[in-house]
């Protein structure tokens, strides 16, 4: 992340060439956990898709140049269906069905899921995914990357704030976070635009050539319920259509995967409003990483689900394919 913040996002070549650097030490290290090393081994697994193709081209090909010289099965994996199997980990497995809502930097669905492996897609993002929406509004109100952490500090303790719009989309399980997006420029820009049109006072005898002060910046109040009422708006949205839609299929839990899954208040507006339990996984796997594609090519390759060497990136793959 820290690469990735002086660009203020994530450079695809400057990623695809981070994976290559690491790999190697990252592969070796997670070896040592094991007592015979390269011999503890079953299969190897890799995502395939979907995400940046540079990155996925290093995980994949690496992980089929391992397969292949040690003679052992081969996995491919979704990654979105990663991020929802990161909730078996470290916890009794749920039962089906399911409903699972994901969301991250690159992707915004809801789906149902009634077995290991059979998905049925109830909605998904129609133009910015939720984590795209809280960068670019981070941007916008000059708080960095990654904008989902500092979104949530910013907007910690304000409360109060007036709401913003909420695109609610109705009869559908889809979402939209474009317009809300361009509210909150327009809501920057105008106190921008305000503050440009007040008058700078003259510096003062006492102090001759005194700079006037800078009127055209955000101040840290206004910044905080902006940010408190974007996040309130994602949220809203968010449980909403994921609570109407576990009790519409009768769901046994939800499960919150993602990057986003991190947020601690779409975690707590979630538990709170769910009928059924809510499952998230620990901080430390809601962000990508290798355990969630090991636990979702687990039930793969339990259920003798295997890839040939043929096997590409697919930066689009959608959930159950």
């Amino acid at each position: 992340m820290t690469m990735h913040q002086r660009y203020g996002g994530i450079v695809p070549e400057v990623a695809s060439r981070q994976h290559i650097l690491t790999l190697v030490p990252v592969i070796e290290e997670a070896l040592r956990a094991l007592p015979r090393g390269w011999d503890d081994l079953d299969a190897v697994a890799a995502t395939h898709g979907p995400g940046l193709s540079g990155a996925l081209l290093t995980g994949l090909n690496a992980a089929k140049a391992i397969a292949w010289q040690r003679g052992l099965p081969f996995v491919g994996v979704n990654h979105l269906e990663a991020h929802i199997y990161a909730n078996w980990l470290g916890a009794p497995a749920p039962e089906f069905p399911l409903v699972a809502l994901v969301v991250s930097g690159g992707h915004t669905l809801l789906a149902l899921l009634r077995d290991h492996g059979a998905y049925d897609l109830l909605g998904q993002t129609r133009d910015d995914a939720v984590g795209e929406a809280f960068d670019k509004v981070a941007r916008i109100l000059g708080l960095g990357f990654p904008g989902g952490p500092a979104i949530q500090r910013a907007a910690a303790g304000v409360g109060g704030a007036a709401p913003l719009p909420r695109a609610w989309l109705r009869d559908s399980y889809d979402f939209s976070f474009s317009g809300l997006k361009t509210a909150v420029l327009h809501k920057v820009q105008e106190r921008q635009e305000r503050a440009a049109r007040m008058p700078r006072p003259a510096a003062g005898k006492d102090r001759p050539g005194a700079p006037a002060p800078q009127t055209s910046g955000l101040d840290p109040q206004f910044v905080g319920q902006i940010a408190y009422a974007f996040q309130e708006s994602v949220v809203d949205v968010l449980v909403t259509k994921t609570v109407d839609a576990a009790r519409r299929y009768g769901a046994a839990a939800i499960l919150l995967a993602g990057g986003v899954a991190a947020n601690l208040r779409l975690r707590e507006e979630l538990t709170r409003r769910a009928p059924v339990p809510v499952r998230y996984p620990p901080l430390s796997l809601c962000t990508d990483n290798a355990a969630m594609v090991a636990a979702a090519a687990f039930y793969r390759f339990a259920a003798a689900v295997q890839h040939g060497w043929a096997l590409d990136v697919n930066p689009s793959l959608r959930l159950g394919t």
